[in-house]
């Protein structure tokens, strides 16, 4: 199994609030854009695709697929001490790729194309964290 992972509240802005605040209720959403119909990763307040301003919040199924993955065995800052552990780039079933952990499985046995599915690590008091386990 991973080493437990350091968590702390994220910084909110008017932009990313209701993302978090979907997390600290354990649901992922993001803005879908009214016009081209994307979804944006990471939540801005236009669509980077098409620069359109109308943008509507969509829940997502939490599930995906590593796309890409490293093992950090020495972490820096808040990580220092932490390790081994798993940072990946999950590809959501909608589309966008995420930048984020994986956990919940030994980090050497994570695989490219392995699905996983989102939970949420508690954060701060009200908060919490997209993570990504296996999708057993």
């Amino acid at each position: 199994m991973s080493a437990r992972l350091p968590t702390r509240a994220p910084e909110r802005t008017a932009e990313t609030a209701p993302f978090w605040d979907a997390c600290a209720g354990g649901r992922l959403v993001l803005p879908r854009c009214d016009r081209c119909h994307e979804l944006v990763w990471y939540p801005r307040r236009f669509c980077p695709f098409c620069a359109s301003t109308s943008l509507s919040w969509v829940e997502l199924s939490g599930r995906g697929t590593i796309y890409s993955a490293t093992v950090i065995r020495q972490g820096q800052g808040p990580y220092r001490g932490v390790g081994p552990y798993c940072l990946a780039y999950v590809e959501l079933d909608e589309g966008p790729r995420m930048l984020t952990n994986i956990v919940g499985v030994d980090p050497t046995r994570v695989e490219i194309g392995q699905r996983v599915r989102v939970q949420f690590d508690p954060a701060g008091d009200d908060d919490a964290l997209p993570r990504f386990a296996p999708d057993t």
